[in-house]
């Protein structure tokens, strides 16, 4: 895939002016966002996402168009696995409802340049070690096997991780928000806010989601191009996310299950194709394995638009169905 350079700066310029209408036009004063306000704009990033697509598609052929779509789907059926965590962060850290958008706003953003390095790293290891393809592999099939025996839990309480203690030990902390502010001064000293400790958790639980999801569209493309913008465009659409179906989490009690199924297939994916461009001495003396084929991107896009609309519809069926006998008469309800 030849992508002029041309073609890098204006998306990066697209992408950075989408962040900078966030900033400027949501998040200046503080608000909580009415759920069509939420809808409107989360299909607004969608629907820039899929016009990317469109591009991509006529630009360059069916083959990377396809490449993208499953590239974008995936990172954005991961990323609303992430909100579960976000939700915890939040209630954990007591946010209030009309600081949420920028708490999200600038995590993401922090998030959106570590993934972005982390998908350069990713490149180069791709580029200069092919075995690396067993090791992604590897690694998604066993995140989707600890995935599936999750199954439908999902821990109630957040736990800070080693960035936020490490955070909190040096830094002097306030114990109460100061309106939207990140730092403070009292008494001559200077304090961080309860807002910046939670920006960084957000920050760095995204980080840690990334160490999934990179590997993931790797296995469904391998070029850097498509894989950092549709990192790019599932980050920045999941502000709006997040408040849109803020309510409607708990009801997606499959959704352990369909990703880790994607995880599965995906990993499976890249052991494949690993195998098809063997270099590793002692595996078939160094030569190339090619008695699989390799699954072909339709199919692979296919696979992944069943599981989630399965397990949405199988979700959201069986939380209907859990309402419907807690609320008739005579239950333990």
């Amino acid at each position: 895939m030849d992508v002029p350079v041309w073609a890098w700066i204006v998306t990066v310029a697209a992408i950075l002016a989408m962040l900078a209408i966030d900033y400027v036009g949501h998040v200046r004063t503080p608000h909580a966002p009415t759920l069509k306000e939420s809808a409107w704009w989360s299909l607004a990033y969608v629907a820039v996402a899929l016009l990317f697509g469109v591009v991509v598609l006529v630009a360059w052929g069916p083959t990377y168009g396809g490449e993208y779509f499953a590239g974008y789907i995936t990172e954005k059926s991961l990323s609303v696995d992430n909100l579960f965590v976000f939700v915890l962060i939040m209630t954990s850290f007591r946010v209030p409802r009309e600081h949420q958008q920028r708490v999200l706003l600038i995590g993401i953003t922090i998030a959106l340049v570590l993934r972005t390095i982390f998908i350069l790293a990713g490149a180069a290891l791709i580029a200069n070690f092919a075995w690396i393809f067993y090791v992604f592999g590897a690694f998604l099939i066993w995140t989707a096997i600890a995935q599936a025996r999750a199954g439908t839990d999902h821990d109630d309480e957040y736990s800070e991780n080693a960035v936020l203690r490490l955070t909190r030990k040096i830094f002097p902390t306030t114990d109460d928000y100061v309106e939207h502010r990140l730092t403070t001064t009292i008494d001559g000293k200077r304090y961080i806010t309860p807002m910046l400790i939670v920006m960084i958790a957000i920050g760095s639980a995204d980080l840690l989601f990334a160490v999934d999801s990179i590997p993931a569209i790797f296995g469904l493309t391998q070029e850097t191009y498509l894989v950092f913008a549709a990192n790019a465009f599932s980050l920045l659409g999941l502000r709006q996310l997040y408040f849109l179906v803020d309510g409607l989490l708990d009801r997606l009690v499959f959704l352990n299950y369909g990703l880790a199924a994607i995880l599965g297939f995906i990993g499976v994916k890249l052991v494949i194709h690993a195998l098809h461009t063997n270099e590793l001495p002692f595996v078939n003396g160094g030569e190339h394995v090619e008695a699989i084929p390799e699954i072909p991107t339709a199919v692979s896009l296919s696979f992944i638009v069943m599981v989630l609309a399965v397990t949405t519809v199988a979700s959201l069926y069986k939380s209907r169905r859990e309402e419907r006998v807690g609320a008739s008469p005579g239950s333990d309800a």
